[in-house]
Formats: structure tokens, C-alpha cells, sequence
């Protein structure tokens, strides 16, 4: 809903019909003719000319998952089908992704996305997954409880582990090598006789009858991967208001959704891309996995979330662990960005800092909403015992910048009573601003016994040479991702 039919639009699609491999120009025509020129259509203009790119760049061993609703699947399909290949197209999975809707009256609840699975050769990496029979607590999981409560039935004694025995008898007859006699019973074996000895050493063969009948294979429940996945997922629950793991980014997806993809379709040390990463699931559940990653997207509030999640989950710092690409790194490319999006212009100067910017989104404009009118972005900390929250207000200035400024946020700051303000400004402050800074005092910090300006004046050429806020310590900006934990604690399940 972010697309729309204009001049640009126009030009790619021109640009598609005249420039792309026929069989593209007709299916791009031809779709055109049938949708017309509206969001649609712009939008499967914007995705056919990266899916062509994403097909040139992936190895022939690689895949791609495209995640939609059904709003455009159908279409996306056809462009898949034509870049791709239909003879490589593996699976449309339907995630099931919300619980049922009861304010639906005239139509069906739509309760789940598609996840289109393509692959560029037939060679494509692809490692078997599983749907484990054990929920991460190690409980059974109830939805599959009946089926493993059939084939398990046995509870061993002593270590009370859920368990079936299997024939450990030859289906073929003719197998000299593999006949026989142990305890007893002269048979045509699956197994050599060494490791039907080893076996019985290590308390793997059940005895019926008291010991006497043929002995056959214990099987645990808790060893088994599971029952091989199949194309409808509904065991990964969407990502709840209150989930430990929410960033409040509108189109964040859970860890396990894309650890399972991830799993699925590469090794560790392969390069997954994400070219619409958002908020960093992606990277995250990639890093998590030991695969190398890159991941792209249009907003520097992304590319603020993402610095966040890999500091706060990971302990990796930019430019040092990993290589950010396209954020400025003068004054001259900073003063470019102001000009071009004062919005892209703000995010990035609040990311300087770890300011969560008020109003966000994704979209092309922040909102000013509230009694914080005129205040782009907000820090929270906790500096006492209590747990009280504390705020810092940011305002962000890209033009022009005068004494007024400061009254004007130094009054805000009074009317919302919060602990300390920031004014982040791209020009050099005047000489009466920073006396109207300096006149509004200073703030006590009791958890700390630390003094703090109350009202700072900083520039973008003092945050590029890694000037830092005077403020408390424990800070806390956009809702900090849990550490994830290190191979040798156990596989993450749901940590962030």
C-alpha cells in the first residue's frame, strides 16, 4: 500500500518491456493490461525488477522464499515462474500466522501468508526439516500428541523415556551375510552380528516375553527428529503485542520463522540475503545460525533497528564487526541526506545516539504526535531504584538554527516534565543558543550521584567524531533484544 502508479513507475515499466528478456516484457504487458496502472501493478513493477536482480546475484545452489498475503501471491507467482522458471518452483507454504478473526461479516477470516519457495537449478542446497514431536520445554506437543501416543506407547523403566520397538527382522530373505543365530533365534537379520552385540551392550534391543521372544530395536521419542514438514505451517505462533522478542516494527517477523527457512536451505558459513530486512529478523536468526549475511533496506530507521538488535543480541559494533553501507560518514554526505529526506535525515541523527524516534514507521514521513509535538525522538532510562521511567526528549534540526529553538524545546521540556533534553543540530550553534542551553541547569542523577546538563547542544560533525551524550548510563532506547546465547549453552529457542 505503499506503491503507486506515477512518472517513475512508468519509466521502469518502459524500461522492463523494451530492456528484459522477452518472455519478461510479455508477461510484464500482459499483466499490465490485465491489472491496469494502479498500487498493484506499481507494486509488481518495484518487485519484478529486484527479483530479476536477486535471480542474477543467487548461486546456482541457492534459493529464494518470497513472503506476501494473498492480496498479491497469485501475481507474484507469475513474475517467480517467469524469472525463475515454473520447473523451479518447489512449494507455496501457507504460514499460518494470526489466530481467527470474529469481527469478519462478510467474507472468511484471513488468518495466514504465503511463502513462495523457489530455486534458481535443480542442484539446490536443501536440508530436509523436521517438525519436532517435543515442544522446547520438552513436552509433547499437544497437537501432535495422538499421532506419537500411538506410535510410542512404551515407558521405559528406570529412566521413564517415551519409546517404540521395531523389527529388527530382514524383509529380505536371501542375505547369507545377515543369518544368523542370537539369543536363541536363528534369522535373517538387518543388522551384522557386531552390532547386534554392540546394541545389546548399550541397552538398545527390548526382549519381549520375559527376555525369551525375538529381540527388537528400542526407539526413543525424545531421539527422533520428528515428522518431516510439510507445506502448511501452523506451529510458529506471529509475534504478540507482549512478546519478549517485539521491536514494535510493523512487519517484524519471529526468529523462528525464518531459522526454520534459514536451517532449511543453507549451511553454516552460506550468505543469506535479505534485500527488505527491516527491523533484522534475517540477520538475526542468520548470524544465530553461523551464516554470513547481508541484508538491505530503503529507511535509515531500519538500519538504526538492526545496529541495535546485533549490539544488544550479538555484542557486534559497526564498522568494526560488520560494514554499513550508504549512511554518511562526513559532513558533506550528511548535509546530501538532509537535502534529499529530512525524515531519512532525522532517523539517522537519532540513531547517532540510540533516540527512538516518535511517530515511527516505515513509511516516507514521521508523525508528531501527542503533547510532544515539535520532539523527533525520545530516550528512556531508569536511573533509581523503583523502576521509574525517565525521558530524555531529541529534537532534530537539519536547516537554520536561532535561540528560539531552545526555548522552544527548553518550555517542552518543563510542560512534559522529563528529566533532560537533546538538540542535535547539522549547523554550528549560535552563542546565544548555548547560553540559553547552559541557563537551563542541570540534572541530578540519584542512582548514579552523577550531574548532567540539562538541556545539551550537540552537532553532527561532534557525533561523526564519536562525541557522546552526558547522560546516565543505563539507558534504554528501542526495546533491547535479548542476548542470544552461545553454541555451547544450547540451540536458541525463542530468546530474543
Amino acid at each position: 500500500d505503499t506503491w503507486h502508479w506515477n512518472a517513475h513507475t512508468e519509466q521502469v515499466y518502459y524500461d522492463l518491456v523494451t530492456l528484459s528478456d522477452p518472455h519478461i516484457s510479455s508477461m510484464i504487458g500482459a499483466l499490465r493490461q490485465f491489472i491496469g496502472t494502479n498500487q498493484v501493478m506499481a507494486y509488481l513493477v518495484m518487485m519484478t525488477v529486484r527479483l530479476i536482480e536477486l535471480h542474477r546475484v543467487l548461486r546456482k545452489s541457492g534459493t529464494i522464499y518470497l513472503h506476501c498475503d494473498p492480496t498479491a501471491s497469485h501475481y507474484l507467482k507469475i513474475v517467480l515462474d517467469t524469472i525463475f522458471g515454473v520447473g523451479n518452483f518447489r512449494n507455496e507454504v501457507i504460514w499460518k500466522r494470526s489466530h481467527p478473526h470474529g469481527n469478519i461479516s462478510r467474507s472468511y477470516g484471513s488468518i495466514h501468508d504465503t511463502i513462495l519457495f523457489y530455486s534458481k537449478t535443480n542442484r539446490y542446497m536443501w536440508n530436509k526439516p523436521h517438525r519436532s514431536y517435543l515442544l522446547p520445554n520438552g513436552e509433547l506437543d499437544p497437537e501432535l500428541a495422538k499421532t506419537v501416543l500411538a506410535q510410542y506407547k512404551l515407558i521405559e523403566e528406570g529412566t521413564n523415556r517415551r519409546l517404540q520397538v521395531t523389527s529388527l527382522l530382514n524383509p529380505n530373505p536371501d542375505r547369507p551375510n545377515l543369518t544368523y543365530e542370537f539369543r536363541g533365534h536363528l534369522k535373517v537379520w538387518r543388522w551384522t552380528r557386531e552390532r547386534m552385540e554392540q546394541a545389546e551392550k548399550d541397552g538398545r534391543l527390548y526382549f519381549p516375553r520375559g527376555g525369551a521372544g525375538i529381540p527388537r530395536e528400542k526407539r526413543y521419542l525424545d531421539e527422533q527428529e520428528g515428522i518431516p514438514l510439510q507445506d502448511v505451517w501452523n506451529d510458529i505462533s506471529p509475534i504478540g503485542a507482549q512478546a519478549a522478542e517485539r521491536l514494535g516494527y510493523p512487519t517484524q517477523k519471529p526468529v523462528a520463522l525464518l531459522e526454520r527457512i534459514i536451517s532449511a536451505s543453507s549451511n553454516p558459513g552460506d550468505v543469506v540475503l535479505d534485500p527488505f530486512c527491516g527491523c533484522g529478523t534475517t540477520i538475526a536468526a542468520a548470524h544465530n545460525l553461523g551464516r554470513r549475511w547481508i541484508g538491505i533496506d530503503i529507511t535509515h530507521l531500519s538500519i538504526a533497528l538492526q545496529k541495535y538488535r546485533l549490539k544488544d543480541s550479538f555484542g557486534l559494533v559497526g564498522k568494526k564487526d560488520y560494514t554499513i553501507i550508504g549512511e554518511p560518514e562526513d559532513f558533506s554526505s550528511a548535509l546530501q541526506l538532509a537535502e534529499d529526506n529530512r525524515y531519512q535525515f532525522q532517523w539517522w541523527a537519532l540513531s547517532l545516539i540510540k533516540a527512538r524516534p516518535l511517530g515511527s514507521s516505515s513509511g516516507s514521513k514521521q508523525g508528531k504526535k501527542g503533547s510532544d509535538k515539535g520532539i523527533d525522538g525520545v530516550i528512556t532510562f531508569i536511573d533509581e531504584a523503583g523502576g521509574k521511567p525517565k525521558r530524555i526528549l531529541v529534537q532534530v534540526k537539519s536547516g537554520k538554527v536561532k535561540s528560539g529553538d531552545i526555548r522552544d524545546l527548553r518550555g517542552t521540556m518543563e510542560r512534559e516534565q522529563v528529566a533532560m533534553g537533546i538538540f542535535i543540530t547539522l549547523e554550528h550553534p549560535t552563542e546565544p543558543m548555548v547560553r540559553e542551553a547552559a541557563s537551563a541547569g542541570i540534572y541530578h542523577s540519584p542512582g548514579w550521584n552523577g550531574d548532567y546538563p540539562k538541556l545539551q547542544i550537540v552537532t553532527i560533525n561532534e557525533l561523526l567524531d564519536g562525541v557522546e551524550i552526558k547522560m546516565p548510563p543505563t539507558s534504554k532506547t528501542f526495546k533491547q533484544a535479548g542476548k542470544v546465547k552461545g553454541k555451547d549453552e544450547g540451540k536458541q529457542a525463542g530468546i530474543f
